[in-house]
C-alpha cells in the first residue's frame, strides 16, 4: 500500500540557494515562513519604524501579540495554500499510487446522543412499552445488558473516544447470549442456531426503534463516502475540508494549474523530475548532506535520489498517452540504474523512426443541402457522395431536385493529418445507353483537427456550359485531435539539422510516450511525416522577429547543443499555444513568456517566472495565487509539508462519522502515497510522523487501533535496523534519534494501556486490540528486528503493568463504590454490607476480565491469575476491617464466605490461592465455634423440649423431633453450601455433623422410648382402653428417626458407617421394644376378657350360682344372655383401636408388623386359656363369646392385611378345632343355647 520514494528533505543551504539561482521571485520565498532569524529581523526593522508616541507596555504588548497572531495566521494560511496546490497536482495526474481496495470496511461510530437514544430504547423495551414479543430468557439477556454493558461509565468513555460501533454493541450482545443460550437446556425441533438468531432479530428491532431507515438522503455527505473509492472531485473536496482551502481558492488554483489538462500535469512532473535530478547532481557536486549515522551513506543517498527518480520516470513512461487512445507502442529510454543521470541529448539514445508517429485520425463528414441547382428538372433524382482520397466512397440517399436536403454523415479513418475530402453531387441518368449517373459538381476540402467544425457552404466546381453557376453545397467536416497530437497547424521553420529551407509547412506536435515528443512535418495526403525532430533535450523560447527571413510574424525557437530550429507563426495567439505545448513537451524548467507580457508583469525587469496560461493568468495573480501556482516544487521542505498535511489528515478522519481507530480512508491513503512518491518523502519520516500523531492521539483519550502502530513501527524498525525491503540502505542520525524518542514513548503508552486495559479495551473492545497491544509490546523490547527478546523478559514488563492495573481497577472501583465513606462513618452492620457489595462487583470485574480479556493473556494465562491475587488481597484490606468490627458471634458473615468462595473454588487459578487461603484462615475459626454453639443449642433444645413436651402430632412427628431434624438438616446443608475448598476441613466438617446428628438422633429415641413406656403404663387394661394418640406420635417420632438416619447420619466406609449402623440398629430394636410394649398392652385386655370368662368355669360355685339364679329368674322374666356384651365390647375395642393406629402411625410396615403381632399373640392367649381348660367342658356362655372374639378378630386381622399365613397358623387351628368340637357337643345337649353362633359360615354373619 505504502510505496514511498528514498527522497529526504534538503538543506537549508541548498534550497537557499536554488533560491538565489531562480532569482527574487522565487515561489518558496513568498510560500513558506521566512527562517527564524530573518522573521525577528523583519519583525525587529517594522517596530523600529513604527512612528507615533509610545504606548502604555500592556498596550504595546497586546497590540504586539495581536499582530504575531495575525502574521501567525497568514503564514499558516499561505502554507496550506501552497500545499493545497501540489496536493491538487497528485489528485489531478497521478502516477504512482492508485486507491487501495482492500482496505477493512469501517463501521460508523456512535456518539453520545446516540448511546443515550439506545438506552432509552433497551429501558422501553425493558418496561414493555414496546410491541416486541420476547420470553423471560431473552429479557433477562436484555436486562443484563444493559445493566452491565450500556450503562457502564467505560462505555460511554469509548464512545466519548470516537471508537465504538454499533457493530462492537452488536457482538457484545452476541457474546453475551451465546453463552446464556448454551446453557439453556434442549428443545426437541428448536435448534439453539435458531434461538440465536431469533434473539439477535429482536435485538435489532430494539436497536433500530421506530426510524425508518427507508428514507436515505438523496446526497451522501462527504463523511458517509470516504470508505468508498472516491472520484477526484470528491477528493478535491475532502482535502479543501482538511487544509480549510475555500471553494473559491480551489477554482482558482484548478483553472491556473489547468487540472483537468493531462498535457500540462504530465509536463509538470517532467519538470519536477528534471529539478529534482538537478538538486541530486548539485548536492553530489556540492558535497552537503544530510547528516548519517554512517560516512558511506552519503553515496548511497545519491544512488538512492538517483535510483527514486529514474523510478518515478519509468512509472510516468509507463502510463498510456491518453485513456481511450488508439495504442502506441512505448519508446522506452534508456537510463542508468547505476550512477549516471538522464543524459539530455545522448547521441546514444534510440531515435523515432517517421513510423513511430503515424497517426490516426477519425472524419465525420455531414452533407446538410445543396442551394442554387437549376439544370435539372425538379424532379429527377439527386444524391451526394463524399469521399476521403485513399479510402472508401460513401453516398447519401436520393433526393428531388427541387429540395436537395439531406443531413447524412459519413464516417471515415485515416492516417494522413492532411487529407483530402472530395464531395460530388450527380443526377441519375434516363438515358437507355447511359453507364454512369451524370455530376453536377463538386468541391475538394483540405480540413486539419484546427479547421472549423461547423456546417458552411461550399461553393461547387461545375461542368463547362453547366447553367449552375452559382451551385454551392452546405456540409461539415469534423477532424478529432487524436489524445497523443498535442498541437497542429501551420508554422515557417527553419533549422540546421531539419528544415533546412525557410518554408511554410504543416506541423504536428506528437506525442509518443510520457518523455517522448516529437515535431514533425506532413503534406498532403501522407501519413508519414516528411521531416521530424525529437524535443528531447530542446529549449523552447520566443524571440524576437529575424530581419533576414520573409514570412512569418511571430517568431520562437527551439535551441539544443548544437542546433537551434526557428519557428514563426502569423499571430500572437498562435505563438503563444505553440510555445506553451513545445514547452510543457521539452519538460523544461525555464518558463518562457511573452516580451510584452513579461514588461507588464515586472516593468522595472527581471526574470519573473510565471504561468504561460494567458487565459488564467490574469485572475490567478488578481486574487494572491500567481506566486503558489508557479512555485517550484524542489526548493520546498516536503517532510515539514508532509508532516503537516498528514496531521491535518488524520485529525480529519477521527472527527468524521466512521470509527477508523486511526485507518485513513482509501482516498485518504492514495493521495499521501502519491504525494511521498512524487515530492520525494522518505518512508522512515512518513511513518515516523504517523507514528508520533498515532501515539499523541492516543494519548489524549482517542481509541487507536494497535496493529496500525505496530505496522508503521515495524516498517521504521526495520529501515532504522538496515532491513527495508524496498532497498533504503541510508539512515539518517535525525530518522534514528526520532525513531528512538518514538520508541520509548510507544513503551510507555503500550505499558499504560495494558495497565489500564479495561478501560482502554472495555469488555474486549476494539475486538483483539489488547492482543496485538501486547503483540506490539514484544516488537518494542526488541533491541533490534533480528533478535528476539526473552520470553522472561517481555512477561516482567507484563507482570508489572498488571501489577497496576491492579491497584487502578480497584482504586476505581472503590470510587465508584464509594466505600471510603462507608467504611470511615457506617455501623458494622453497614460496612458488612458494603464490603458484601464490593465483594459483588470484584468478582464481576474478575468475571469481565476472564471473559472479555483472557484470550488476550492465552500467552501468560498465571499472569492474568496474579492480577486478580494482587486485586483480590486490595480488597482484603477493606473485607479484614469490615470482619473485625463484627461483635462476637455474629454470623452474618457467612454469607460474604459463601459469595467469595463461590467464586473462587471455580477459578483453576484462584482456587486454593493467597487470597482463598487468607479467606478460610478468617472462617475457620467461626465455623468451628459457630458448629460447636449449634452442638450445644441442639443439644439443649432436646433435652428442655422432650422434658415439656405435650406430644402432639405436628407433620412427621412431635414438635421436639421436628425442630431436632430441621436444625440438623439446616446445619449440614449450611455446611454444605460454604462448599469448603480444603478437602481434609471440608470432610472433618461433615464427618462432625454426621456424628452430632447421630448423637442426638440416638438420645432424642432413648428419651422418647423411655416416655413411651410410661405413657403406656398409665393407660388402663379394659376393653375402655384407646390408645393416646400421644403413642401414636412417639410411634411416629421413631419412624422418623429411622428415615432421618439415612440422611443426616451415614458417610461412605470407615468408622462412621459403623456409628450409622449402631443408631440404624438401635432405632430399629426401640420400634420393636415399642411394638411388643404395646402388643402387650393390648393383648393383656384380651387377658382380662379371659379372666372374666373363667368364672363361668365348670364346677366353680360361681358358675352353679349363675346358673341357677337365671333358671330362677327366667320363669318370671325375660333374663338376657350373658356373655356376648363381653364379646362386643373387645370386638369394638380392637377395631377401633386398628384404626387409631392405621391412621396415626405414618410407616405401614411397623403397623403391619404390630398388627402381626397382636394376632399371633391374642391366638396364643385364646389357644393357651383353652389349654387349661383341656378336661373341663366350656360354658355356654364361654363358647358363645369364645366363638364371636375368635370369628371377628380372623376376620378384621384379616381385613387389616394381615397374611393368610399368619391368620391361619398353627394356633388357630387348635383353637379352631377346639371351639369346633365344643360347639359340637353343646350341640348335643342344649341345640339352642348357641343362639345361632357357630363356628361354620362365620363369613356371612353381619358384624
Amino acid at each position: 500500500m505504502l510505496d514511498p520514494s528514498s527522497s529526504e528533505e534538503e538543506s537549508d543551504e541548498l534550497q537557499e540557494e536554488e533560491r538565489r539561482r531562480d532569482g527574487p521571485g522565487a515561489p518558496a520565498g513568498g510560500s513558506l515562513p521566512p527562517p527564524r532569524e530573518a522573521r525577528g529581523r523583519e519583525g525587529g526593522a517594522g517596530r523600529a519604524a513604527t512612528p507615533g508616541p509610545s504606548p502604555s507596555p500592556s498596550v504595546l504588548s497586546e497590540g504586539r501579540e495581536e499582530q504575531e497572531r495575525l502574521q501567525r495566521e497568514e503564514r499558516e494560511k499561505r502554507l496550506r495554500l501552497q500545499l493545497y496546490v501540489f496536493i491538487a497536482r497528485c489528485i489531478a495526474h497521478p502516477f504512482n499510487a492508485k486507491q487501495p481496495t482492500d482496505m477493512a470496511r469501517r463501521q460508523q461510530k456512535l456518539n453520545k446522543q446516540q448511546l443515550q437514544t439506545l438506552k432509552e430504547r433497551f429501558q422501553a423495551f425493558l418496561n414493555g412499552e414496546t410491541q416486541i414479543v420476547a420470553d423471560e430468557a431473552f429479557c433477562n439477556a436484555v436486562r443484563s445488558y444493559y445493566e452491565v454493558f450500556l450503562k457502564s461509565d467505560r462505555v460511554a468513555r469509548m464512545v466519548h473516544s470516537g471508537g465504538c460501533s454499533a457493530n462492537d454493541f452488536r457482538d457484545v450482545f452476541k457474546k453475551n447470549i451465546e453463552k446464556r443460550v448454551r446453557s439453556l437446556p434442549e428443545i426437541d425441533g428448536l435448534s439453539k442456531e435458531t434461538v440465536l438468531s431469533s434473539w439477535l432479530a429482536k435485538y435489532d428491532a430494539i436497536y433500530r426503534g421506530e426510524e425508518d431507515f427507508c428514507k436515505q438522503p438523496n446526497r451522501m455527505a462527504l463523511s458517509a463516502v470516504s470508505e468508498l473509492i472516491l472520484s477526484k472531485e470528491q477528493l478535491y473536496e475532502m482535502f479543501q475540508q482538511i487544509l480549510g482551502i475555500k471553494k473559491l481558492e480551489h477554482q482558482l488554483i484548478y483553472n491556473a494549474c489547468q487540472l483537468d489538462n493531462a498535457d500540462e500535469q504530465a509536463a509538470q512532473i517532467r519538470r519536477e523530475l528534471d529539478g529534482r535530478l538537478q538538486l541530486a547532481e548539485q548536492m553530489a557536486r556540492e558535497r552537503k548532506f544530510p547528516k548519517f549515522i554512517t560516512r558511506e551513506m552519503e553515496n548511497m543517498y545519491i544512488e538512492e535520489l538517483r535510483s527514486s527518480v529514474n523510478l518515478l520516470m519509468a512509472n510516468l513512461e509507463s502510463l498510456p498517452v491518453s485513456k481511450g487512445g488508439p495504442e502506441f507502442k512505448l519508446q522506452k529510454l534508456k537510463r542508468s540504474q547505476n550512477s549516471a543521470f538522464l543524459d539530455i541529448g545522448d547521441e546514444n539514445e534510440v531515435q523515432l523512426s517517421k513510423s513511430d508517429v503515424v497517426l490516426s485520425f477519425t472524419l465525420e463528414i455531414v452533407i446538410m443541402e445543396v442551394q442554387g441547382l437549376k439544370s435539372v428538372a425538379p424532379n429527377r433524382i439527386v444524391y451526394c457522395t463524399m469521399e476521403v482520397e485513399g479510402g472508401e466512397k460513401l453516398q447519401t440517399d436520393q433526393a428531388e431536385a427541387s429540395r436537395p436536403q439531406w443531413g447524412t454523415q459519413g464516417d471515415f479513418t485515416t492516417t494522413h493529418p492532411r487529407p483530402v475530402v472530395k464531395v460530388k453531387l450527380f443526377t441519375e441518368s434516363t438515358g437507355v445507353l447511359a453507364l454512369e449517373d451524370k455530376e453536377l459538381g463538386r468541391v475538394v476540402l483540405y480540413p486539419t483537427s484546427n479547421s472549423s467544425k461547423s456546417p458552411d457552404l461550399h461553393k461547387m466546381i461545375v461542368p463547362k456550359n453547366s447553367q449552375d453557376s452559382d451551385l454551392k453545397i452546405k456540409l461539415a467536416v469534423r477532424m478529432d485531435k487524436p489524445p497523443h497530437m498535442k498541437h497542429c497547424g501551420y508554422l515557417y521553420a527553419l533549422g540546421q539539422k531539419v528544415w533546412k529551407r525557410w518554408k511554410k509547412r504543416y506541423f504536428v506536435l506528437v506525442q509518443v510516450s510520457q518523455y517522448t515528443f516529437a515535431m514533425c512535418s506532413y503534406r498532403e495526403k501522407k501519413s508519414e511525416p516528411q521531416e521530424l525532430m525529437q524535443l528531447e533535450g530542446y529549449t523552447v523560447d520566443y524571440t524576437a522577429p529575424h530581419t533576414g527571413l520573409q514570412g512569418g510574424r511571430m517568431f520562437f525557437n527551439a535551441v539544443k547543443e548544437g542546433d537551434t530550429v526557428i519557428f514563426a507563426s502569423d499571430d500572437e495567439q498562435d505563438r503563444i499555444l505553440w510555445v506553451q505545448a513545445m514547452y510543457r513537451a521539452t519538460g523544461q524548467s525555464y518558463k518562457p513568456i511573452p516580451a510584452s507580457q513579461a514588461q507588464k508583469m515586472n516593468p522595472k525587469g527581471g526574470n519573473v517566472n510565471t504561468d504561460v496560461s494567458p487565459l488564467y493568468t490574469d485572475r490567478g495573480q488578481k486574487h494572491g495565487m500567481e506566486e503558489f501556482i508557479s512555485a517550484n516544487p524542489c526548493t520546498f521542505d516536503h517532510a515539514s509539508l508532509f508532516r503537516l498535511l498528514q496531521r491535518q489528515t488524520l485529525d480529519h478522519r477521527l472527527n468524521d462519522s466512521y470509527s477508523c481507530l486511526g485507518w485513513f480512508s482509501p482516498g485518504q491513503v492514495f493521495v499521501l502515497d502519491e504525494y511521498c512518491a512524487r515530492y520525494g518523502v522518505r518512508g522512515c519520516h512518513r511513518h515516523l510522523c504517523y507514528l508520533n500523531e498515532l501515539i499523541e492521539h492516543s494519548e489524549n483519550g482517542s481509541v487507536i487501533d494497535p496493529t496500525l502502530l505496530h505496522y508503521s513501527f515495524a516498517f521504521c524498525a526495520s529501515h532504522v535496523h538496515g532491513n527495508r525491503p524496498d532497498g533504503i540502505g541510508t539512515v539518517s542520525v535525525d530518522e534514528k534519534e526520532r525513531f528512538e524518542e518514538i520508541k520509548d514513548r510507544l513503551s510507555s503508552l503500550l505499558e499504560n494501556q495494558i495497565s489500564h486495559f479495561r478501560y482502554c479495551f472495555p469488555f474486549g473492545r476494539p475486538e483483539g486490540a489488547l492482543k496485538a497491544t501486547l503483540s506490539l509490546l514484544e516488537r518494542v523490547l526488541m533491541k533490534d528486528i533480528a533478535t528476539p527478546i526473552p520470553a522472561e523478559e517481555v512477561k516482567k514488563v507484563v507482570r508489572k503493568c498488571l501489577e497496576k492495573a491492579a491497584l487502578i481497577n480497584y482504586t476505581r472501583l472503590t470510587e465508584y463504590a464509594k466505600i471510603e465513606e462507608a467504611m470511615n462513618q457506617a455501623t458494622p452492620a453497614r460496612k458488612l454490607e458494603e464490603v458484601l457489595h464490593l465483594a459483588e462487583l470484584c468478582i464481576e470485574v474478575l468475571q469481565q476480565n476472564e471473559e472479555h480479556h483472557s484470550e488476550a493473556f492465552a500467552w501468560w494465562p498465571e499472569l492474568l491469575a496474579e492480577h486478580a491475587e494482587k486485586f483480590l488481597s486490595l480488597y482484603s484490606v477493606d473485607m479484614d476491617s469490615a470482619l473485625e468490627a463484627q461483635p462476637q458471634d455474629s454470623w452474618d458473615s457467612f454469607p460474604l464466605f459463601q459469595l467469595l468462595n463461590n467464586s473462587l473454588r471455580n477459578d483453576t487459578f484462584l482456587c486454593n490461592g493467597k487470597f482463598h487461603k487468607h479467606l478460610q484462615e478468617i472462617f475457620v475459626p467461626m465455623v468451628i465455634r459457630y458448629i460447636d454453639l449449634m452442638e450445644s443449642s441442639i443439644a439443649q433444645s432436646i433435652h428442655r423440649g422432650l422434658e415439656q413436651e405435650s406430644w402432639q402430632p405436628v407433620k412427621n412427628g412431635s414438635a421436639t423431633s421436628e425442630d431436632l431434624f430441621w436444625k440438623l438438616d439446616a446445619l449440614q446443608m449450611f455446611v454444605f453450601d460454604l462448599h469448603w475448598p480444603e478437602p481434609e476441613f471440608a470432610h472433618h466438617l461433615e464427618q462432625r455433623l454426621k456424628l452430632m446428628a447421630t448423637d442426638m438422633i440416638e438420645a432424642c429415641v432413648k428419651r422418647t422410648r423411655i416416655a413411651f413406656e410410661l405413657k403406656l403404663q398409665k393407660t388402663n387394661k379394659s376393653t375402655d382402653l384407646r390408645i393416646p394418640s400421644s403413642l401414636c406420635t412417639m410411634f411416629n417420632v421413631l419412624v422418623d428417626a429411622k428415615k432421618q438416619t439415612a440422611k443426616l447420619c451415614i458417610l461412605d466406609g470407615g468408622q462412621e458407617q459403623q456409628y450409622h449402623s449402631k443408631i440404624d440398629d438401635l432405632v430399629e430394636e426401640t420400634v420393636k421394644e415399642i411394638i411388643s410394649l404395646l402388643v402387650s398392652k393390648v393383648v393383656s385386655v384380651l387377658e382380662g376378657v379371659l379372666s372374666k370368662l373363667s368364672r363361668y368355669d365348670e364346677g366353680t360355685f360361681f358358675s352353679s350360682l349363675v346358673s341357677f339364679t337365671v333358671k330362677a329368674a327366667a320363669k318370671y322374666v325375660d333374663v338376657p344372655k350373658p356373655g356376648m356384651d363381653l364379646a362386643d365390647t373387645y370386638i369394638m375395642f380392637v377395631r377401633q383401636n386398628q384404626d387409631i393406629l392405621r391412621e396415626k402411625v405414618n410407616e405401614e410396615m411397623y403397623i403391619e408388623k404390630l398388627f402381626d403381632q397382636w394376632y399371633s399373640n391374642s391366638m396364643k392367649v385364646i389357644c393357651m386359656w383353652l389349654a387349661d381348660r383341656l378336661d373341663l367342658q366350656l360354658h355356654i356362655y364361654q363358647l358363645k363369646t369364645l366363638i364371636k372374639i375368635v370369628k371377628k378378630t380372623y376376620r378384621d386381622f384379616r381385613l387389616q392385611g394381615v397374611m393368610e399365613g399368619t391368620l391361619n397358623s398353627k394356633t388357630y387351628d387348635t383353637v379352631h378345632s377346639r371351639l369346633t368340637m365344643e360347639e359340637a357337643t353343646v350341640s348335643v345337649t342344649d341345640a339352642g343355647g348357641l343362639q345361632g353362633i357357630t363356628m361354620k359360615d362365620s363369613d356371612e354373619e353381619e358384624g
